[in-house]
């Protein structure tokens, strides 16, 4: 498949878990990524973990704080100039600051919506002007089944990742009348960092409610945002794909 060939994606938390997982993917099929995060020495070996897995596409890194609003947009717009187009976004960008409701301090609360949910909207307006102007274009956010369901103990995330869903929705509804089409994807209990911490008791007792009896990777998330990224599903748009091994069935 080479659908991507000649496409320029932005993935944001590209260093690690999920992000550097859809970064590989979409360069596997083609299209040159620029995958950011904002401390740069976790994104040095990608390019040539690329090259290694002889990618159609490449890997290119740049270092970027996604809740610096006053940078993004000339980080975008310098993306855009710099590449000759945009044509895929992919908001991946994410934090926990896990506590019960009662103990959650301010700025638990609000760090994780910077991060989690404004980020999204401050990429998204930067990037949809490039993506209109060419009448074509993939928005792919990063949400959570903790957004449809809730999660004691993550108050703020799963408020940031149910405002996620609600945004999707919404570009979605505003800008497919100019070809851009814009989805989200709800991972479960993915095997990254963020699960990583959990105990092992803990994770004992989730296996069981996962139809699939095990927490997923981040190459299966990654083949599902690769997709929604794709030509191929130019007539899905607004859709949550969920990414849970039936966990929320």
């Amino acid at each position: 498949m080479a659908d991507f060939v000649d496409r320029v994606a932005i993935v944001t938390g590209g260093s690690r878990g999920i992000g550097r997982a859809t970064s590989l993917s979409l360069a596997r099929e083609g299209a040159t990524v620029i995958a950011c995060a904002r401390h740069p020495e976790q994104l040095n070996t990608l390019p040539a973990e690329a090259a290694d897995l002889k990618c159609m596409g490449k890997i290119i890194t740049r270092t970027l704080d996604v809740t610096d609003a006053a940078k993004i947009e000339k980080w975008v717009d310098d993306i855009a100039t710099d590449f000759g187009r945009l044509d895929v976004l992919v908001n991946n960008a994410g934090i926990t600051r896990d506590g019960l409701v009662m103990n959650m301090t301010d700025e638990q609360f609000d760090e994780v919506i910077e991060t989690n949910l404004r980020s999204v909207f401050l990429m998204t307006r930067a990037a949809a002007k490039h993506m209109v102007r060419a009448r074509w274009g993939r928005i792919v956010n990063i949400t959570s089944i903790s957004g449809m369901m809730g999660n004691g103990g993550q108050a703020n995330y799963a408020a940031s990742k149910a405002g996620v869903i609600g945004l999707t929705k919404s570009v979605a509804k505003e800008l497919a009348r100019r070809g851009v089409t814009c989805n989200a994807v709800a991972p479960g209990f993915i095997r990254t960092d963020m699960t990583n911490v959990l105990s092992d008791k803990v994770k004992e007792q989730v296996r069981p409610l996962i139809p699939l009896q095990r927490f997923g990777e981040p190459d299966e998330v990654a083949a599902a945002v690769t997709f929604l990224a794709s030509p191929a599903a130019g007539y899905i748009n607004g859709q949550i794909l969920v990414v849970d091994g039936g966990l929320h069935m």
